[in-house]
């Protein structure tokens, strides 16, 4: 019995000390660090390093274009000032001896269907005869174009606001193709006159009838055509390949930009 009271009073001081010698270590460690053990803080995280991406733009130039400060009156006329600038400036230069002859894209060549005559002549010796007919289907092109400056002048005041306000907006050759279109058959039926007495003034008529003539001889065909349609057709595309070029310098040039009008219709479209 008394051995087993020491026993259990010997357990007693080792507990107590052994709680004595835990509170010795948690109050050294509270005054050394600051750490309280009966109460521990929970470990801090590290805040989160918060890395910011800064994401470039490149700024994009805004397709629509800004009417708004334009009037409709002022959009149809810039557009109709174009038109009309392209075909005095087109007329002016295409009405030169070999204004159509020395311009790659608007000379006239030899009918497609009598270009069998060209090289049929050349290899008979004759080809001066060929180059004569050449020459005189542009002379009468060169010759006839003046006359049809008012028909095309014309032509142009058909155009719509709306219409002006799309073609704006629209490629580089929109309001040539618009007014091209519009008024292919009508200026055809009117300049088709024109171009047959200029065939005849500078006399291509008489050349072409002499030339096609030796051709049918020489090889026991009858060729024919009608050149007088083949010249006046030639002479419309010539017409408005130089609107065309007139336009898209206007469009894409501020400097072919020389009235106030031009300036503001057309500078409105500089950003699409």
């Amino acid at each position: 019995m008394r051995k087993s009271i020491l026993l259990a009073a010997g357990l007693l001081f080792s507990i107590s000390s052994q709680a004595q010698l835990l509170d010795i270590i948690k109050s050294t460690v509270k005054t050394k660090t600051g750490v309280d053990l009966d109460n521990p803080a929970k470990p801090k995280t590290p805040a989160a390093t918060t890395t910011t991406s800064t994401t470039t733009t490149t700024p994009t130039k805004t397709s629509p274009i800004n009417l708004g400060s334009l009037t409709s009156t002022q959009i149809s006329s810039g557009l109709k000032e174009a038109l009309s600038l392209g075909v005095t400036d087109g007329v002016k230069k295409l009405a030169l001896t070999d204004g159509f002859l020395k311009n790659e894209a608007v000379k006239i060549l030899m009918p497609e269907k009598l270009r069998k005559i060209d090289t049929t002549l050349r290899s008979l010796g004759m080809g001066s005869l060929a180059d004569e007919g050449v020459k005189l289907l542009n002379r009468a092109a060169e010759d006839a174009v003046t006359e049809a400056a008012p028909i095309f002048t014309k032509a142009i005041t058909s155009m719509t606001i709306t219409d002006a306000k799309n073609i704006l907006l629209s490629s580089d050759n929109a309001a040539t193709n618009y007014l091209q279109t519009k008024t292919q058959s009508q200026l055809f039926t009117a300049f088709q006159p024109k171009v047959k007495a200029s065939l005849g003034k500078v006399g291509a008529d008489t050349v072409w009838k002499n030339l096609i003539s030796k051709y049918n001889t020489f090889t026991g065909q009858a060729v024919t055509t009608d050149l007088n349609e083949y010249v006046t057709t030639e002479t419309i595309n010539g017409v408005f390949k130089m609107v065309a070029e007139k336009e898209s310098g206007i469009r894409n040039t501020p400097a072919m930009r020389t009235t106030s009008i031009l300036q503001k219709v057309f500078g409105a479209q500089d950003g699409k």
